[in-house]
């Protein structure tokens, strides 16, 4: 790609002339933001691990870097990035995976003068963490499914007597998606367990709830839906919201199509209870399960870009160029 020459850093260090780090430049969330800050006028770097990238193609990519992979290489990664971040002067990093968002808040010394777009870790996991998160939504009197945690295996085994056979089908749901063990991540997969046969097995099977924390919650049947926000340090900024048209897999998982809708003024007041009790900072995702009966449950909340982002840019609410502009308070 061809080499564009960085402007002098000596101009304003506002939004417009910020320089910017998008990592996971395969992610169609990374291509979003680096489209957006492009096009506000920041000078965008874009890496990922392969040769080229989604995001690293774009014109808005001023220049595409290749680094180690987060997940398989962290600490690899980590000395990469703070000397890819002296190199290149970064004042902002935007990691758009959980991985990547949260091995740098768990080293953010790293980055110098860099600085991410995000809340706290603590912040960060108290919506992340799905137990966590649950318990918030108890104290905030959001509606959620009802939820039993576990330690490990053994524990739930110690307690089977409380999951009687019309308790099924069942949700089993690890309290975070990817889990940090200091030397690499350990990724997770929520499960439907149709009887306690299936439940059995996977607790036999899955490493990941053999020996760590896990969630046992009742099935809402029904479809998806989702609040996405910006916060600027405790208080909203604004946001938006989508109907899920189709999903892969289709019984609930990420959106292949959706189209922006009116805010659910009941959907909106959960997903700012949750966030102003959190104290939020940055971007958000709440999903909910909206039951046959219209009453939403709370799911989880992604604290970091989503996937279908460009939707909400193209709808007129560019969450990237706002939250670079919060974070350099415009």
């Amino acid at each position: 790609m061809m080499q564009v020459p960085f402007p002098s850093q000596a101009q304003p260090a506002g939004a417009a002339h910020s320089r910017v780090l998008v990592l996971d430049a395969n992610q169609r969330s990374a291509l979003a933001v680096t489209r957006s800050l492009g096009r506000s006028g920041a000078l965008v770097i874009t890496a990922d691990t392969t040769p080229a990238a989604l995001a690293g193609s774009s014109r808005y990519s001023k220049r595409y870097l290749r680094c180690p992979s987060p997940g398989r290489q962290p600490r690899e990664f980590l000395q990469w990035l703070s000397a890819a971040v002296a190199e290149h002067r970064i004042d902002w990093v935007f990691p758009v995976t959980e991985i990547s968002s949260q091995l740098i808040l768990l080293e953010s010394p790293l980055l110098g003068g860099a600085r991410l777009p995000f809340a706290a870790l603590s912040q960060v996991m108290s919506l992340a963490d799905k137990w966590e998160l649950m318990q918030l939504a108890a104290r905030v009197g959001v509606p959620h499914p009802r939820s039993r945690h576990y330690a490990n295996a053994t524990a739930l085994r110690e307690d089977w007597a409380q999951l009687p056979p019309e308790a099924f089908p069942l949700v089993v749901k690890p309290t975070q998606s990817r889990r940090w063990l200091g030397d690499g991540w350990l990724d997770t997969t929520v499960h439907v367990a149709q009887s306690a046969s299936q439940l059995a097995q996977l607790l036999e099977e899955k490493r990941y709830l053999r020996e760590y924390p896990f969630m046992v919650q009742e099935f809402i049947a029904g479809h998806g839906a989702g609040v996405f926000a910006l916060y600027d340090h405790g208080k909203p900024v604004t946001f938006f919201a989508h109907q899920r048209l189709r999903e892969k897999p289709p019984r609930g998982g990420v959106s292949v199509l959706s189209r922006s809708v009116r805010l659910e003024p009941q959907l909106q007041a959960a997903a700012a209870a949750l966030l102003d009790a959190a104290d939020w900072h940055g971007v958000a995702m709440v999903e909910f399960r909206i039951a046959p009966d219209g009453k939403p449950y709370l799911m989880e909340v992604n604290t970091r870009f989503w996937g279908s982002l460009q939707l909400a840019i193209d709808a007129g609410i560019d969450f990237p160029s706002l939250l670079l502009r919060v974070c350099c308070g415009e």
